[in-house]
């Protein structure tokens, strides 16, 4: 598969986004580790999570602990996969989400990761999104801290914007390394935190790529100009998506969320479907229109 770079590591162009096999409407675990196991086999080296992704007050952690037992039990080599998880975000267990960025939270809550992933540090631990209620330089902060203290091995940061990503950069000494928001065809409004990301050569890590859980398999019916290049090629407008996000810059590395191993294996080919300069210029229209 077509490789991508998140720091100092060498990943899988498409990565796996974890958090469907662990909220609400998840399927159950042997199904979610067939899903992991599949986008492993297909080449998948990027697997992204959170401590929030979880369902109940009383599982916090639940896809981390998910993804580290799929790990465990693959038959490749796990020590190749980079696995990125995040703190920061909360979920009391009746569906709505929580802020805490204060340091000492996401300094504890970066340990828990790092106990229930196993090994020596965090591939990538990200600050998931800013707390009005924290200054963002505090939360940041404690990334540094953790990065001193070889608890985690990469620093990240989600939901930001252009500011808090130079502003990040700066209280990291420069050893910000990725940035995960929101980009879709449905959703472009990070092309400035895109743009920026490739302008310092921070990887841009797009959560929901598809446009959403709910909204993935809509894709084509919704944006008419990913089924007709689709129907071109002969595969899904997912993967035409895909395929158009990775080459809006070599800095991008979707990571789709799955819950069945047929998803992410066709996820997975879009990192190999090229698409025309004609057929890209559409679809720029089309999501700029």
């Amino acid at each position: 598969m077509q490789q991508r770079t998140i720091g100092d590591r060498t990943v899988s162009a498409i990565g796996l986004g974890g958090m469907p096999m662990s909220i609400e409407g998840r399927p159950d675990e042997d199904r979610s580790v067939r899903t992991i196991h599949a986008a492993l086999d297909a080449g998948v080296t990027f697997v992204d999570t959170a401590d929030a992704y979880h369902r109940d007050a009383d599982e916090v952690g639940h896809n981390e602990s998910l993804i580290a037992k799929a790990l465990g039990s693959w038959s490749g080599d796990a020590s190749e996969v980079l696995v990125a998880t995040k703190g920061g975000h909360l979920r009391p267990g009746d569906g709505s989400w929580t802020l805490d960025g204060r340091p000492e939270h996401l300094k504890e809550a970066a340990r828990a990761s790092l106990k229930r992933l196993g090994g020596d540090a965090v591939g990538l631990y990200q600050f998931h999104r800013p707390d009005p209620s924290v200054p963002y330089a505090e939360s940041v902060g404690a990334l540094a801290d953790l990065l001193d203290e070889g608890v985690i091995a990469m620093a990240g940061i989600s939901n930001a914007n252009p500011d808090q990503i130079r502003e990040a950069q700066q209280v990291l000494g420069g050893r910000l390394v990725s940035v995960q928001n929101q980009f879709s065809p449905a959703f472009g409004s990070s092309r400035p935190e895109l743009e920026l990301c490739d302008e310092l050569g921070l990887a841009f890590l797009p959560w929901s790529p598809l446009g959403g859980i709910s909204r993935a398999g809509d894709l084509g019916s919704e944006h008419d100009a990913f089924q007709q290049v689709a129907d071109a090629h002969g595969v899904s407008p997912q993967q035409v998506a895909l395929a158009w996000e990775l080459a809006l810059s070599p800095v991008v590395v979707p990571i789709p969320g799955a819950s069945r191993p047929e998803s992410i294996t066709d996820s997975v080919r879009a990192a190999d479907l090229a698409l025309t300069a004609d057929e890209l210029a559409a679809l720029e229209a089309a999501t700029r229109g």
